[in-house]
This record gives structure tokens, sequence and C-alpha cells, in this order.
């Protein structure tokens, strides 16, 4: 059976970035082009060149790519030619071997918003896809509105994307830019739009997610008979973001009836770094990764409770709708007080911890977390935490050193410009390899602002551990989560720390107190711990 061809179009640099909070540098731009382009994208729209600088730079050295690289930009204005357009000109001078054009289709945005008339509008559409092609380009038009203006008056919205058509646009993309369209009444929509003789092979669907439905109603325009989807890396984009294409790629290349009837650009190798990819993204934009991300996200193969982990154990397919491989992703058995003993020697395992079944030291360890997590621990989300918490149960955690006194300080002061400034100072005293260390650090970071007291405690715990501060000089703090888990007199807050390290390795370890700086010294101690077990453990094994 002959597949079907799907073209997935990307618009995260351009539709991506406006994303409140979200704006790219021009070489972040290049970065992310080059990261989707080894997807195997169809087209990767790069901006808007003349609309703001980082655009126009990105378009001037723009990374060579085999997806279609294309420039977005709008429709020509009333009263002028496209030829005598500055703004369509614009982009046309970025050179781009395709270009798309965002017009309206929905008549009250043409009478109200742009103050012309339908048969205006129309011509302006026809007149700026037939200069594209003209100048030997691709031509793609989206369909602004496309779906609010067919329920109004769907007679005018097909008439303005048959023009673009008729100019020799090869693409027609039908926008729900509101994003209050449902995937029945898409569905419906573009099965009309067929009818009505615009073909589908040259329909695209740009869906936004202002209903937790964006890929739903472009899976639903597919199904319809659209052939071109647009959508975001990790889901970017304006309110409520685009359609994820971290969702829908291994969607439809995993998921019937789509990977039988369907082909797309990504092949089965480039779709096992989409995990790598959607976390890198979020590195750019120093944002924490989503959890509940379907595929990509951390905890999109974590199985917490009991039963379901003694199932995965024998059958992953069980609780599993994919092997996470595929995706780059890792499945997790989280530990806490729903965990079984299933759940605790597979965890166990992968932290290379081997158990027997029945080990008394099973039932130690699981009694000694759930005792912990009365008083407000968390292992669930705290795993080199909870790997640390075994070892020491199971009489196979190293001491590398002991902190034989800590002391914060946090000072308010003004500065030479008469502004009021904070500077924390930590001294930590420790023994290590039989030696007393003293250790004071600020909190000033390069810049000289002021990184805050468990920066402080970082850098002076780290900064003479004899042997072992060159292993550490790799580790870096990359987020940092506080909770007050108990109310009133009896409060406690409890502090999350994720680690990384030159290898690539992530790891969250938690702390408990009535005092902050308390819990987060403690998450603090056992990220470095863990660092120090990984790194060493083996050879501190093979000299005893």
């Amino acid at each position: 059976m002959t597949k079907e061809r799907l073209y997935l179009y990307d618009t995260t640099l351009r539709d991506g970035q406006q994303t409140q909070g979200v704006q790219f540098s021009t070489a972040e731009k290049v970065q992310i082009a080059q990261a989707l382009d080894s997807l195997g994208l169809d087209y990767i729209e790069g901006g808007w060149p003349g609309a703001n600088p980082t655009d126009s730079a990105f378009f001037e050295d723009a990374p060579k790519t085999s997806a279609c690289m294309t420039a977005f930009g709008m429709t020509k204005r009333a009263g002028r030619s496209a030829e005598n357009d500055d703004v369509l000109a614009a982009v046309m001078n970025a050179g781009t071997p395709a270009v798309c054009l965002v017009g309206k289709s929905h008549d009250y945005h043409v009478t109200q918003a742009l103050g012309v008339t339908l048969e205006e509008n129309t011509e302006n559409v026809r007149a700026s896809v037939a200069h594209i092609v003209a100048q030997g380009r691709e031509a793609l038009f989206d369909a602004e509105h496309f779906f609010d203006g067919y329920k109004d008056n769907p007679g005018y919205a097909v008439e303005v994307c048959r023009a673009a058509l008729d100019a020799g646009a090869r693409w027609v993309v039908l926008c729900d830019t509101n994003g209050g369209a449902l995937p029945a009444e898409v569905g419906r929509i573009v099965s009309e739009v067929i009818a009505a003789g615009l073909p589908g092979d040259r329909l695209g669907i740009h869906t936004h997610n202002d209903t937790e439905n964006a890929v739903a109603s472009s899976l639903a325009a597919v199904d319809a008979g659209a052939r071109q989807i647009q959508g975001t890396l990790n889901g970017l984009g304006e309110r409520c973001g685009n359609a994820n294409l971290t969702a829908l790629i291994p969607t439809l290349m995993l998921k019937e009836p789509y990977a039988s009837r369907y082909e797309i650009g990504v092949k089965p190798e480039a779709l096992a770094g989409l995990t790598r990819i959607s976390r890198m993204l979020d590195d750019i934009l120093n944002r924490v990764p989503s959890k509940q991300s379907a595929y990509v996200g951390a905890s999109a193969f974590a199985h917490k409770a009991g039963l379901h982990a003694s199932a995965i154990l024998k059958d992953p397919t069980t609780y599993e709708h994919i092997d996470p491989a595929r995706v780059g992703n890792a499945r997790i058995i989280p530990m806490s007080n729903q965990a079984g003993q299933s759940n605790l020697r597979k965890r166990l395992t992968d932290a290379g911890l081997s158990v027997e079944a029945g080990d008394p030291a099973l039932g130690r360890i699981l009694e000694r977390i759930k005792l912990r997590e009365a008083e407000g621990y968390s292992y669930d989300t705290a795993q080199a935490s909870f790997e640390l918490l075994a070892r020491d149960e199971l009489g196979q955690l190293p001491e590398f050193f002991e902190v034989k006194r800590y002391k914060v300080t946090v000072e308010r002061r003004k500065n030479k410009y008469n502004k009021m400034v904070s500077l924390s100072e930590a001294v930590v005293v420790v023994k290590v390899d039989g030696e007393k260390k003293l250790s004071v650090s600020e909190s000033l970071d390069e810049s000289g602002s002021d990184r805050g007291p468990v920066n402080a405690l970082a850098k002076a715990l780290a900064k003479d551990l004899g042997q072992y501060s060159q292993i550490l000089s790799d580790m870096r703090l990359v987020d940092f989560k506080v909770r007050i888990t108990q109310g009133g007199t009896e409060a406690v807050t409890r502090v999350i720390i994720d680690s990384e390290d030159g290898q690539g390795r992530r790891w969250s370890t938690v702390g408990v107190s009535a005092n902050i700086i308390d819990a987060s010294f403690e998450a603090l101690l056992d990220a470095i711990q863990w660092k120090l077990v990984s790194d060493c453990a083996p050879q501190s094994a093979a000299a005893e």
C-alpha cells in the first residue's frame, strides 16, 4: 500500500517567538533551525524579515537546510501594487525559496480591521501570491481567522482561499487564529472546503491551543483531507501556544491509522532525538521542561503506583503506549509512599544496586521512605536523594567528607551609587581526607549581582573538598523549587534542587527543614554526594 505524503511546517522561530517571555537571539534562531532540520521537517519558517532586527539578521546569514526555508509576511496593502509595497518587498528580499503570506479570510476583519471592501481584500491576496510566483518562489497563504470566518460567511472565506490557489499558491493554510474551534468542527469544515473544490493536497492546517485541542484539531484536519500541518516545537506560541510538533510527530509515526496511511519526512533515527531537541529548546529559553509533556516529558513514562511498576517489570506494554526509547525518552520508576517492593527493586537496579527479592533491607528502605515523606520529604521527584537513602540503608554509601558547621549571612546595604543592594556570604567547615578545611564564599556572580545565600553555600562547600573538588568542577545548579508543606506554627519547608554536570546528567535532590536555608543546604549536600557517588564509588570500592 502506497502511503500518502504529509508535510510538516515548523513556525517555532516566528509564531513560537510570540510566546510571552520568549525572545530568540539570531544565534539561537540558527541553532534551533539546525536542530529542526535534523528532524527532517519540510518547511522552517525563519521569521518576518523587516519586522525586527533579529529576524532580518537571521535571513542575512540563514543556515543551509534540507528543509525549505520560508520567510513570513503579509499580503500587500490596499491602494498600492505588489511590486511597490515596501513591507512585501522586505519579505521578498530575504531570498528564501518559499514565502508565506498572511491575509484576512474573515469578512468582519476585512471590513472592520482593514477597512476595505471584500473585493479589495480578495484582490490583495490574489495579486500578492501572483507576485511571489512570478519571482520564482513557492507561495503559501495563511488564511487568518479562517474557521471563524467560515462560520460567519463560508462563501467569502472559500473565495479568498480559491483566489490564492488560482494565483499559484502551493499551499493554502486554514488558520484557527483564535484557537476556539473544536476538532469535530475543524474536521467538518475542512471536509466542506474540499467538497467546494479546494484540493486537500494543497490545504494546510494551523491551530492554536486555547482549548487544549490544537493537536487533536490538526489530526482532525488530516483525517478530513488536509496534507500540511503547521506547528511549533514544545507547543510555543501566542497565548496558549500552537499545535505541538513534539506530540504530533510521534503520533503520526507511531499511531494508527496515521502510521500505516501516511509518510512524513522524519525518519525513525531522527525521531529518537526528539526528546533531546525538545529539552535543548527549553535550555535555550532557560525554562524547566514540562514533566507532563506527552512523549518527551520526564514523567511521560514514569510509573509511580506499585501495581503499575509490578506489571511493567513483567511487560512494559501493560502501562506504556509506546517504547520510550523510540522518542529518545526513558522509563522512570519513582519512589514514594505509594511504592511497593516491585518499584523499589526496579529503582535499585537502575541505580546499580542489586537486592534479592525478600531481602529485609527492602522493607527497611520502604519504611524509612514512608516516615520521611510523612515529615515532608518527596522522593517521587528527588530520585538522587532516594538513591542515597537506599545506599545508606544497605551500607553502601561512602563518606567522602563531613560537614562540621556552616554559617550564612545576608547583608543589605547601599553601594557607592547610593543604591540598596544585597550580599550573601557563607562559611563552611568540612572534614575531608582527615583534615578540617574552612571555606568562605560570597554570592556575587561575574557581573557583580547577588545570586543569593544558597549560591554562596554551594560555592563555599565546593571550594575546597580536597581530591573531590575537581570532580565537582563541572556541576551546576539549574533549578531550585521551594514549597511550604504544612501550615501554621508547624510549617516546614521542602526544597528541591535540580543539578546538571558536563556529562549531560541531570538529577534532583530534596531537603526539608523549618528553616529554608537549612533545607536548601541538605538538598545541596545530597546533590554533591550523588555526583561523588556516581563518579567515585567504583574507584572507592576497588580501593577497599
